[in-house]
């Protein structure tokens, strides 16, 4: 009954893990192929360009504890935080899960508080979102040294200078620019 299900609707991939629950000290390394062709959130949708097989090792500790441990490597195209060039990013973590077994059943707080554990159900897509969210990086940047775009034109500066003024007025002194505009003007 150890069987990886694919639901390719939803591109879900769901694990039963109740055997693993049922028998003490069991332990099983599934080959997971992720489904995720993008990722979502409120900054927009990314597409996953590179996306490694993921390696589960799911652990029945004493029928004490249930142990998700496995590493994800995947490669999201995040735009540059300067030139919103396309930069292909690597995220790479490593899953360290741990439940109380009680019963045979998962208990405790973080069984009632995940998404992607239910029951005896695990359904890894979401186990993988909620990591890869958590991991995000926080700056993407094309180079170190990226000059960004012209706040006025809009131009890559990477790709070259563009005709802009470089001097921003302070708009704190507006009022008084256009007072000498009007003294400009007789």
């Amino acid at each position: 009954m150890d069987k990886v299900c694919q639901d390719r609707k939803e591109n879900a991939v769901i694990i039963d893990i109740s055997d693993i629950i049922s028998c003490e000290n069991r332990e099983v390394t599934k080959e997971v192929q992720l489904e995720l062709t993008s990722f979502v959130s409120r900054l927009g949708r990314f597409p996953i360009t590179e996306k490694a097989p993921v390696f589960l090792r799911i652990a029945n500790q004493d029928n004490r504890r249930l142990l998700i441990r496995g590493s994800v490597d995947v490669t999201v195209q995040i735009p540059c935080g300067r030139c919103l060039a396309e930069v292909f990013t690597p995220i790479r973590f490593e899953i360290d899960k741990e439940f109380k077994i009680s019963d045979s059943a998962i208990c405790g707080e973080e069984a009632e508080e995940t998404d992607y554990l239910t029951g005896n159900i695990l359904d890894v897509e979401k186990l993988i979102y909620g990591e890869i969210l958590v991991n995000w990086p926080t700056k993407v940047l094309c180079s170190e040294d990226c000059k960004g775009i012209c706040k006025t034109c809009g131009r890559n500066l990477n790709e070259g200078e563009c005709g802009c003024s470089k001097t921003e007025p302070d708009l704190r002194m507006a009022a008084f620019q256009d007072v000498f505009n009007k003294f400009k003007e007789v």
